[in-house]
């Protein structure tokens, strides 16, 4: 990492502003943005915060100050029209963000430099090169590769950590590299030749970076190369003569300007101490808890959904801004309403703001002893509804230990019951409320219930009666959001819970278990989390029953809840010696290819390093390489590269090869048997139903999900999952292109019907009709092309999108999705109603009444918009495949249970479910299965297919 050659001492951090705000936007704010309880999307506004806060705790600057583009037009845009002039409109959510972005700079006693007809390049590289006179070493804090021209001895470019990448400091050994040039004002004379599609900088057509890298290296200059155009040989002679009068302008353009009229103020950038109010206040108000504690510390609390904290006074004369109507970039009226029109019902009501347990009036009450808990037992079966959690001694229900027990059926009020550290004593006292959890009659509420029901499995008692999940429920009303405890009370109720951390302190070694907390201490925060679920059920019992959402919460959401908690009850068996002796034949296979690597390099090196690996295959080697460096200036190794080589290269091959087999090894191999329960000898997964926007289930430790099919030695991992006896075989269902058999119902598309109706192959079919060939002349290319795009279209594919996949050309591509769309007119026909639909409701909707809000759907930004019309097309499809599975696995469920059957539901991954089916019962089982599946959905347009098989492995029964 370069540093600087002055004095060190000043350092001034020059912040792009719009950069970084884009960055931040499109990097948190992809297929999972951050919205809040007001429907704000505040993905730019905590990334920069963010970015923000970490360079100044990192780096500890001494001066600082953060740029913005002009306002109004640029005197570039003003000389030249094209210029900027394709740039499509700022995404109205980063419209949005701006003065919140704003408020917080200025509460961190940052100074903000603008200047009209000015962009921020042009006030940075003033700035900076002034600063440099002055002897301070100066970081331009950007992601922006055209600031390398103005990099120097004590000027850098400072490119914040992002994603997965560190931070980056590029000096001028490091842009010379990047660009393979030999001095930073080259940059320029690049970007003149090349030009710069996001800025509209022309260039001359056909001129790329390798192009311009090499005439520059021959002539040094912009201006060399076309006074010596002559002597360039090839067709890039008459490329260069005719775009030789935009390469001017387009150099011209590309110069960031060193002398912008605006004042050079050094000791008002001096770093200073942030206002804490003013940051608190707007961090309460955009629900900023995590990142308020970072910077605010512990004392820091959100506890009202209107901006109050517990370091601010609620004053009617603070200048906060309306959540209503936001002043946009442009000094027009922005207006920002909840995310959906049901989120707003609840906030109808005005209750008091900043509560904690503190300053709330509440009766915890704490039943320690055997004659307090009988009376416990006997008032809770007196009650209509219940809200009940577990305190315990971990976050796996599987493998943890129960601490007490909670109860509250009244506001402000609840009970706490100490479960003693024997466990057999535990069991007893947790059956002496057996009565009450078993007791059909009385409703039960949890925040997670899941978990609280998987956890009293354990200890031989079930939860029954009709259930509620808060957590479940919001996630119906609203998706996007987080469902924790915290959030919610902190949301809907203006009440800040006790954090855990609070009483058994922050993670590391002198974190307590809940079992040393004090009694009282833990009454107050365990009666306090029942009571809080109990007020939010009442808030959001109404809002589900009257939200079109009642049937998929009652019939579905809720009922999963105990299939789910039973299937990670029964978890699933695991062949640990067969994974061994894998794992000992693929430890073979890697040592083998890296010999076999090593003999071909010519040296022994590390596999893992992108570094070295780079240096072997493009230095040693002299393997060409096609495309950019890394943002660190290494070659890329990635797996595209690698796959781009290996037709021509072998030696690629081993190297993916390689990659595969250790990634299986370590993540699947070796790490299953690690997984295993001590107490069942089983592996219990954790299915997450309030994640997926869309419906889906995922699950953790281990990710199902992500469980290899498509390779032969990824399907060999499924082998490790058998039955649980020699009295069980592993049955499988899984259903057969569901979500094309879900848009041929939807587009009602007659030949797609047809088609499924007849029992062909779809993708043969396809193929085909596209192709104008009978079934029998479809070859495997053709196949392979259709099915890419049968799937595709589900995701709304471009020709570019199906282009790069398939590696056909772009025409090609389009010219394979106009025949589709010729083929399938009732597909085309569907997607579009579908996106206009949801432009008009704000929403895209499953079948049955799942929706997802699309607050983006008609953003004037065309790459915001187009993600969002995806989401539209995909939502209802793979929505809806979601919820048939869901349903079928309840009423499986059901059906296995009231029939007292032997075999057991162990597993969901996508479409498919697994079963410990008792050999007495597998006939009955698989036609149990396939019955409730193919009717999950009754009166579909399209039979409903469901493949079955039978096994001693999983992969046997697939």
């Amino acid at each position: 990492m370069p540093t600087a050659k002055k004095d060190s001492e000043h350092t001034l951090y020059l912040l792009d502003a719009f950069a970084l705000i884009y960055r931040a936007f499109f990097a948190l704010g992809g297929a999972k943005p951050l919205i809040n309880s007001k429907g704000m999307n505040v993905s730019a506004i905590l990334g920069f915060t963010n970015t923000l806060y970490d360079l100044i705790v990192k780096e500890k600057p001494t001066h600082i100050a953060v740029v913005f583009d002009s306002k109004g037009p640029t005197l570039r845009a003003q000389e030249f029209e094209f210029y900027k002039a394709h740039r499509e409109e700022v995404p109205e959510d980063i419209v949005f963000s701006i003065p919140y972005i704003q408020r917080i700079i200025t509460a961190f006693n940052i100074p903000m430099l603008q200047l009209d007809g000015y962009e921020a390049d042009d006030i940075i590289g003033t700035i900076a090169k002034r600063a440099e006179q002055d002897g301070y070493a100066v970081y331009m804090v950007t992601p922006d590769k055209d600031f390398g021209q103005l990099v120097s001895e004590n000027i850098f470019i400072y490119k914040p950590a992002h994603l997965k990448k560190p931070v980056e400091i590029l000096g001028v050994p490091e842009v010379l590299e990047r660009w393979d040039i030999e001095r930073v004002d080259q940059v320029i004379d690049i970007l003149g030749l090349m030009g710069d599609q996001a800025d509209n900088i022309p260039g001359i057509k056909g001129v790329g970076e390798k192009t311009a890298v090499s005439l520059l290296k021959q002539f040094g200059t912009l201006e060399s190369i076309l006074e010596n155009a002559h002597q360039i040989k090839g067709k890039i002679a008459e490329k260069v003569a005719e775009g030789a009068e935009l390469a001017v302008i387009s150099k011209k353009l590309a110069t960031i300007d060193i002398a912008v009229p605006l004042p050079y103020e050094p000791e008002k950038y001096i770093m200073e101490e942030p206002d804490r109010q003013a940051l608190a206040n707007v961090f309460a108000e955009l629900e900023f808890r995590t990142l308020g504690k970072r910077i605010l510390g512990d004392s820091y609390e959100v506890n009202s959904s209107t901006g109050s904290t517990s370091e601010q006074k609620n004053t009617s004369d603070q200048p906060a801004t309306d959540k209503q109507q936001q002043l946009n970039l442009f000094g027009n009226s922005q207006s920002v309403a909840p995310s959906n029109e049901i989120q707003g019902q609840l906030f109808n009501t005005d209750t008091a703001k900043g509560k904690t347990i503190h300053n709330t009036p509440h009766e915890y009450h704490l039943a320690d002893t055997t004659e307090k808990q009988e009376q416990l037992v006997r008032l809770l079966l007196q009650q209509t509804l219940v809200s009940f959690d577990t305190e315990t001694t971990g976050i796996d229900p599987n493998n943890s230990e129960l601490v007490g027990l909670s109860f509250s059926f009244s506001p402000n009020s609840g009970w706490y019951v100490p479960v003693p550290e024997n466990q057999e004593q535990a069991r007893l006292l947790v059956q002496r409320f057996q009565p009450f959890y078993e007791n059909e009659n009385i409703a039960k509420v949890a925040q997670n219930l899941k978990y609280d029901a998987l956890m009293l499995k354990w200890y031989g008692v079930e939860v029954k009666g009709v259930l509620h999940d808060t957590m479940i429920a919001h996630y119906l009303i609203e998706p996007d959001m987080r469902h924790n405890l915290t959030i919610l009370s902190e949301t809907y109720l203006h009440y800040s819970p006790v954090e855990i951390e609070e009483l058994i302190g922050k993670k590391g070694k002198s974190q307590l278990s809940m079992r040393d907390v004090e009694l009282e201490k833990i009454t107050e925060y365990a009666a306090e989390d029942a009571d809080l679920t109990l007020q939010l059920h009442h808030k959001f019992n109404p809002v589900v029953a009257t939200s079109g959402f009642s049937s998929l919460y009652s019939d579905v959401e809720m009922p999963l809840v105990s299939v789910l908690a039973d299937m990670e009850f029964e978890g699933v068996a695991i062949d640990v010696p067969f994974l061994k002796k894998y794992s000992g034949e693929v430890g073979e296979e890697i040592y083998q290819i890296k010999q076999e690597v090593f003999k071909t390099a010519g040296v022994e090196f590390n596999l893992d390093s992108p570094k070295q690996l780079g240096t072997i295959l493009f230095d040693r080697m002299k393997i060409p390489y096609v495309g950019k460096k890394t943002a660190t200036g290494q070659y890329s190794t990635d797996e595209d590269m690698l796959q781009s080589l290996a037709e021509q290269y072998p030696f690629a091959h081993l190297l993916l090869d390689y990659r595969e087999l250790s990634k299986l090894r370590s993540t699947y191999i070796d790490a299953l048997p690690q997984m295993i329960n001590p107490k069942s000898g089983r592996i219990h997964t954790t299915y997450n139903q309030a994640v997926a926007s869309t419906g889906r289930l995922s699950s953790t430790t281990p990710n199902l999900q992500n469980i290899p099919i498509r390779t032969d030695r990824g399907k060999e991992i499924r082998k490790a999952f058998i039955p649980r006896n020699n009295d069980y075989l592993l049955m499988s269902a899984d259903y057969s292109q569901i979500e094309l058999r879900l848009m041929a119902h939807m587009s009602a598309d007659s030949n797609m019907l047809q088609a499924f109706k007849d029992g062909l192959d779809i993708h043969r079919a396809t193929a085909a009709r596209v192709y104008g060939v009978s079934l029998a002349e479809v070859d495997s290319d053709m196949r392979r092309k259709a099915k890419m795009v049968n799937f595709g279209i589900i995701y709304g594919i471009t020709a570019f999108g199906l282009s790069q996949r398939l590696g056909i050309s772009r025409s090609e591509a389009g010219s394979i999705i106009d025949e589709y769309f010729k083929q399938y007119p009732g597909v085309k026909q569907y997607m579009d109603d579908t996106v206009e639909k949801a432009r008009t409701l704000g929403y895209a909707e499953t079948l049955l009444g799942r929706r997802r809000f699309l607050k983006d759907i008609n953003s004037q930004n065309r790459t915001v918009r187009s993600f969002a019309e995806r989401n539209a097309i995909n939502t209802p499809l793979q929505g809806t495949a979601a919820d048939m599975i869901k349903v079928a696995m309840v009423n499986i469920q059901r059906r296995m249970k009231a029939e007292g059957m032997k075999s057991k539901m162990v597993l969901q991954v996508h479409d498919e479910l697994v079963f410990d089916a008792h050999q007495s019962e597998i006939d009955k089982l698989t036609g149990l299965v396939k019955t409730e599946m193919q009717t999950a959905i009754p009166s579909l347009l399209v039979p409903i297919e469901v493949e079955s098989g039978v096994g001693s492995n999983w992969l046997e029964a697939h």
